[in-house]
């Protein structure tokens, strides 16, 4: 894909859609990049508005459709059900896009949003700002594939995120992160789950095999007591373990790991964001990498039934448009 660099000198002109927690954070992180202007945040909800204009002193409007054609690049943080309009919309207004995970809630969209950034040449990128913190500790670096990976996501109920399962709203960090580490293709795919809250799965625990051997298990609950955050890898020469609440590493691998710098990612991924939308540069998550994260996740919601067990060489159904 050629990506059309912007060769104006002019400040970028930025817009985040939804006025959230995460929205927020995004609006804050422009308004201190240097060579962009944050024009606006788009929000249905009054005091959402209210809190972007009083306390960041930011225009917001109503309805992001007021913004297509008006802005170079835009963070999209609305719920993950509308990603995929907002995303085909504001690429087809010519505006480079970050979208927060999941890049699309159907593999169908998510293709065709990918194949409509390489046909506008524009930077098409999606939120897994954890990808920036393994990369600088040269996990990422080694080509021989783990024996086993665990991974563990849980806190406390926010109400965030509940119009998709907790799949799609956490687990899916953690997808991207195995899929980095582990190449090829699935082989099967084991789930259970329940719902605490609502309609959709608040807690489920995953178990992948991939084509080569290894075995995954990831565990993501958003209605935990407590919050946990870690990662096992294994590998034939040793483990790999990391706590990301208390920073800490504990490598017996041969593997020459970097500390463990969790700094700010969301502002590498907005940042650099930015520079790939001026000099029309590729990102570091590219959007084909999300949709391999996204078909993995619904493998897994899939596989939330009876006799929950999905072999990927039979094609199972995955989610599409009606």
């Amino acid at each position: 894909m050629t990506i059309q660099p912007l060769t104006s000198q002019r400040l970028l002109r930025a817009a985040v859609i939804g006025g959230g927690v995460f929205g927020r954070h995004h609006a804050s992180k422009y308004l201190r990049m240097p060579g962009v202007k944050l024009s606006a945040v788009a929000d249905p909800s009054s005091d959402a508005r209210h809190y972007v204009e009083s306390q960041l002193q930011v225009p917001a409007v109503s309805d992001w459709r007021e913004l297509l054609g008006k802005v170079d690049v835009v963070s999209i943080c609305s719920p993950a059900s509308t990603h995929a309009a907002i995303v085909r919309a504001f690429l087809n207004a010519g505006a480079h896009v970050l979208v927060e995970k999941p890049i699309a809630t159907d593999l169908d969209e998510a293709k065709e949003l990918i194949a409509l950034a390489a046909k506008r040449g524009l930077v098409l990128t999606v939120g897994h700002q954890e990808r920036f913190v393994f990369a600088k500790s040269g996990l990422l670096d080694y080509d021989d594939a783990p024996l086993s990976v665990e991974c563990v996501r849980e806190g406390p109920w926010t109400g965030r995120g509940t119009d998709v399962s907790v799949v799609l709203d956490l687990m899916i960090h953690d997808l991207d992160l195995v899929h980095q580490l582990v190449p090829g293709a699935l082989a099967g795919v084991r789930a259970e789950g329940r719902v605490v809250h609502g309609g959709l799965p608040d807690s489920v625990k995953a178990n992948m095999t991939f084509a080569n051997g290894t075995e995954v298990e990831l565990v993501a609950d958003r209605a935990a007591d407590v919050r946990r955050r870690s990662m096992r890898v294994v590998y034939p020469d040793g483990e790999i373990n990391i706590d990301f609440l208390t920073r800490t590493v504990t490598n017996t691998t041969n593997r020459k790991l970097h500390s463990l710098d969790l700094g700010d990612p969301l502002w590498e991924s907005v940042s650099a964001f930015a520079t790939a939308a001026r000099a029309g540069a590729s990102t570091l998550v590219r959007p084909e990498e999300a949709r391999r994260a996204l078909e993995s996740a619904l493998l897994i919601e899939e596989a939330l039934v009876p006799a929950a067990e999905i072999l990927v060489q039979e094609k199972p159904r995955l989610r599409r448009r009606a």
